[in-house]
């Protein structure tokens, strides 16, 4: 069985879209997305500098249409994909991708409110000064105990030994004169304390926005990040995509659907490496593919024609 992920903010580099420029469907569909966005994702995803390509704003509309333009050279038909995908998942702002790869939205939807998503955020994040940091190694329950202690919040747990957490700047400084025994403290380069609390203003301004997106039901199964378990209805999918904002991601627990599902490749969408470095770990005798440029298509399309399961109680007869 084939699962496709899409990666989440922070996994962006300068440039990382240029190679996909170069293939004329892509080119013409990221130009599309640009205009449906209202942002230069061109510009951003070839020329804009790191500092540039953090923002929150920018960053997320450009990792939603980097996953959707992929997708689109892979599958030129979204049939083709609904017949082969097992399954389907987004780390954080990648959920976005996921639900319009599986039909929930449409792609012109995800950008308007995957731009509203990163306005928002970013709005909710300069009212306080928050940031992240992640904690690597530590025993788990430890780990968690220290977070509680410290008044922090375990925004991402990707994995046993690899916890994100979320606060103000004054306790992330706490946490990194007092770590865990045996955990390193990296902090990371965000704009504030994402899926945490501080980030309740942001799901107020997209629960409103949501109430008029229409939805359809998921033509692929999708793991959600508040629990790893199986949604396919669409406004469950776009309910929990909004209130994942303020809550955290249990990247841990989506692995463990995909063990559950018998998963036997994962095929990672561009900016690729993320996932795929926590899924090498987590999900030993798992295929992986990370799809970082064209030249990995040919793997990307082998992995798939060698692992397509799709889910066939979500495919509709004749379909």
């Amino acid at each position: 069985m084939l699962v496709i992920v899409a990666p989440g903010q922070g996994s962006q580099t300068p440039g990382f879209l240029q190679p996909w420029l170069e293939e004329p469907a892509a080119a013409d569909r990221l130009n599309w997305l640009s205009a449906v966005a209202d942002i230069d994702l061109v510009g951003h995803g070839t020329t804009s500098d790191a500092e540039t390509i953090q923002d929150t704003a920018v960053a997320q509309p450009l990792l939603v249409a980097a996953g959707l333009v992929s997708l689109l050279t892979l599958f030129p038909s979204p049939a083709d994909a609904y017949r082969q995908i097992g399954v389907g998942a987004g780390h954080s702002v990648g959920e976005i991708t996921a639900a319009a790869a599986a039909g929930v939205i449409t792609a012109e939807q995800a950008m308007v409110l995957v731009r509203e998503r990163g306005r928002a955020m970013a709005q909710a994040a300069a009212a306080t000064p928050t940031g992240m940091s992640a904690l690597l190694g530590g025993d788990p329950d430890e780990v968690l105990e220290t977070l509680k202690r410290l008044d922090l919040t375990p925004a991402n747990m990707n994995m046993t030994g690899q916890v994100v957490a979320a606060g103000t700047l004054e306790n992330l400084e706490r946490l990194k004169a007092e770590p865990p025994a045996k955990a390193r403290v990296r902090p990371l380069k965000v704009a504030g304390a994402f899926h945490t609390e501080f980030m309740a203003p942001a799901v107020d301004v997209l629960e409103g926005y949501s109430r008029a997106i229409s939805t359809h039901d998921a033509r692929v199964r999708l793991a959600s990040n508040a629990d790893g378990a199986v949604v396919d209805d669409g406004r469950e999918v776009l309910g929990r995509i909004v209130r994942q904002i303020s809550r955290p991601v249990r990247w841990d627990l989506c692995m463990e659907t995909f063990r559950e599902l018998g998963v036997t490749g994962l095929l990672e969408l561009p900016p690729a490496g993320t996932l795929t470095g926590i899924a090498k770990r987590a999900l030993p005798g798992v295929e992986l593919v990370a799809l970082k440029t064209p030249d990995d298509l040919p793997a990307a399309k082998a992995l798939i024609e060698k692992h397509a399961e799709p889910a066939k109680s979500l495919l509709s007869e004749g379909s």
